[in-house]
């Protein structure tokens, strides 16, 4: 307790005692691990090396780049309800859209070749 101001400060109030720390520390042991079933195929298509120009062109065209599910509904010219991509609802989303960006960068920096026709 401090006195400033004759004022009364209690310092617990703002800094959580030292047993808090040490029982929330234990707590956070107890917490048990998320399965992941997918972490296998995750690795496997992070360690996929791109090292030839048809497996790259492969990649490149069976990935797309923008989510193909997107849609406005048009009804008479107006539009009357929209699709959401739903591309970020597949757990795999961020490897293969990685795994096609490392596809057109082996295009572009070691073949030399155009990606314009996969964008």
């Amino acid at each position: 307790m401090l006195k400033t101001n004759n004022r009364r400060i209690f310092l617990p109030a703002f800094i959580s005692p030292l047993q808090e720390n040490n029982q929330a520390v234990s707590d956070k042991q107890f917490v048990q691990p998320k399965l992941d079933l997918l972490q296998p195929l995750r690795q496997r298509l992070d360690k996929i090396e791109i090292q030839n120009r048809k497996l790259a062109r492969f990649i490149a065209k069976l990935i797309p780049a923008q989510c193909p599910f997107e849609r406005d509904i048009m009804l008479f010219g107006r539009k009357i309800g929209h699709i959401p991509p739903m591309c970020k609802l597949n757990p795999l989303y961020n490897e293969l859209v990685y795994l096609r960006f490392r596809a057109l960068c082996y295009l572009v920096d070691q073949c030399g070749e155009d990606i314009q026709s996969y964008c």
